[in-house]
């Protein structure tokens, strides 16, 4: 029978797996990646759960853990096999938010990592710049840095569309 402390930890990570699955696919654009890195977060979770008391923003920290293994895993990414040329076809459809949408996860997927994760956690997450540089451990100058880098080569990678700007322009950040 599990005790109460296993119980804890059911609860929390049930509660927060859909928002963990999130921010893990908008790192990766990948949802068997972003599964992936949810389950490696939850078991690293897990094996530190008895000394959890040591924590003092438990969201935080889960986050941190995530974002570092997604950082990890492009660094390590030799073991990563593709059985596919491409990503598979994609039905036309109406909706110009899901092409928009499509459009920016492709260019997303070929920003740097760490510049991002910066986009993701500040625009996506609407983390503040003091947020991001705790989860990613590194200080607010390289976190702004980074966006504005990010922003740089999505803009680049999007060239002229109408939309290229907007993420910098509606965040004023």
């Amino acid at each position: 029978m599990p005790d109460a402390s296993d119980q804890e930890y059911v609860e929390y990570v049930s509660a927060r797996l859909p928002a963990l699955r999130r921010l893990a696919y908008a790192l990766s654009g990948d949802a068997d990646q972003a599964d992936d890195l949810v389950q490696e977060a939850a078991t690293r979770l897990y094996l530190r759960w008895s000394r959890i008391g040591e924590v003092d923003r438990l969201d935080a920290y889960v986050r941190t853990v995530l974002v570092r293994l997604f950082l990890d895993s492009r660094r390590r990414g030799w073991w990563r096999v593709h059985l596919f040329g491409g990503p598979p076809d994609v039905r036309a459809t109406e909706d110009r938010g899901v092409e928009d949408r499509t459009v920016l996860r492709a260019a997303l997927a070929q920003v740097p990592p760490r510049q991002r994760a910066v986009l993701v956690l500040r625009f996506l997450h609407d983390l503040p710049v003091d947020e991001v540089a705790r989860t990613l451990g590194c200080s607010a100058g390289t976190v702004k840095s980074q966006t504005s880098h990010g922003l740089a080569t999505m803009r680049r990678l999007l060239g002229d569309r109408e939309f290229a700007g907007r993420a910098g322009e509606e965040r004023g950040r």
